[in-house]
């Protein structure tokens, strides 16, 4: 059993036997998650475990069985093939998963994040209150870039959040919500937004070598305002320099939905020679990073790396291709929270951060009703995987 793993060894008395419903468009990363639980209560020991509050602690899955079938017209139901009366239940969905499909009168219809939404919904009403727990683990939120009302528009995130309180759910994960405010819409009830920081940096380090990481050498960047928060965190916990990019808009005219970018104005100080951290919460067409990484190359900046939590890739996987090709960008490190194509994972320039061990230990610890703070703020993990880069390093260097 690794060191952690010790460390995080849970006495407490479930808040109820654990079951989990990974929803089919996020079946795989509820597999892998599946595992670990499996692994570690198996290797577990506790005094108590033959007790009557351990009972169904240590079993072969905790994956209960659910199906969401669909109608012909293309109306669908959810069903639970089995009890779930006292368990303490994690569902999990991946409303970006567009892979799926389903017949819509004869015709071949892709999932939408309203369809994976909806079948959630279908999913906690089979449970009919019937659960001691409901936590729902959506790491991609829901409708979540529209956090907040500019002109006479719906507020569907925080509609959806109260929508699943109002159904019965105690708790609510999500990963890099775009805006957290956006759980004031649910003051009463459990909302956390976990930041996959820890991944990305142990994601880098593991595939690149002779990175030297201090703010001589190496600088984190935010590609608009919106995103300082993330870019200040790495910059502080690896003792790095950050600048920022802002989006000058033309305000004038209105192209899809939105104005038009004119140009990324960087603020920061001298980028030449240094190795850039590009840090997002998604990449949607990946316009915009691209946009910021041409920026920085254009300032003699060395190495880009890009981390974002979301790899949505709307718009193909083409200008990436382009982009490392011409050798503006190093490496993007996205995870495996929502569907990745079998085309991305198998690109030159992409690391994918697997994030199911880091569910478990969230599953695991909530289970028994402990803690989460020191996995929220992973600042002592990072500093000791930068620490043992550090001396590979210098092994090598040295050999």
């Amino acid at each position: 059993m690794n060191r952690r793993e010790e460390k995080r060894n849970l006495e407490t008395i479930p808040v109820g036997s654990l079951g989990m419903i990974p929803l089919k468009g996020c079946r795989k990363l509820g597999e892998k998650v599946d595992y670990y639980l499996v692994k570690w209560r198996t290797e577990r020991e506790s005094e108590h475990k033959d007790s009557l509050a351990f009972s169904g602690y240590q079993r072969d899955t905790y994956i209960l069985d659910a199906a969401v079938p669909r109608f012909g017209s293309g109306e669908g139901k959810g069903v639970i093939k089995e009890s779930v009366r006292g368990t303490d239940l994690y569902l999990m969905v991946d409303v970006a998963n567009y892979s799926l499909t389903y017949s819509l009168c004869g015709h071949e219809n892709h999932m939408s994040p309203d369809d994976h939404y909806q079948d959630l919904k279908r999913i906690i009403a089979a449970v009919g209150g019937k659960a001691r727990r409901i936590t729902v683990i959506m790491p991609y939120l829901y409708e979540s870039r529209q956090h907040k009302r500019s002109a006479r528009e719906s507020l569907d995130c925080a509609l959806a959040l109260q929508e699943m309180v109002s159904m019965g759910v105690d708790n609510i994960i999500t990963f890099d919500a775009h805006d957290p405010r956006v759980q004031n819409a649910i003051p009463l009830h459990g909302f956390e937004t976990v930041q996959p920081a820890y991944q990305f940096i142990k994601g880098l380090l593991t595939h690149v070598k002779k990175l030297q990481i201090d703010s001589d050498h190496m600088m984190v960047i935010s590609p608009d305002e919106g995103g300082m928060s993330r870019a200040i965190y790495i910059a502080n916990v690896l003792g790095l320099d950050m600048g920022m990019f802002y989006k000058r808009r033309d305000y004038t005219r209105i192209v899809n939905g939105r104005n038009p970018i004119i140009a990324h104005e960087f603020l920061g100080s001298n980028v030449e020679g240094k190795d850039m951290i590009i840090i997002d919460d998604m990449i949607s067409s990946g316009e915009s990073v691209l946009e910021v990484a041409a920026a920085l190359k254009e300032r003699k900046a060395g190495k880009i790396f890009v981390f974002a939590t979301f790899g949505l890739f709307t718009a193909g996987l083409y200008r990436f291709d382009k982009a490392y090709e011409e050798g503006t960008i190093c490496r993007v490190l996205t995870t495996n929270l929502i569907y990745q194509t079998p085309e991305l994972l198998a690109r030159e320039w992409y690391i994918d951060c697997d994030m199911s061990k880091y569910i478990a230990y969230i599953i695991d610890t909530l289970n028994h009703d402990a803690s989460i703070s020191d996995l929220l703020n992973p600042v002592e993990r990072i500093q000791s995987i930068v620490t043992r880069y550090h001396a590979q390093e210098q092994d090598t260097a040295n050999a």
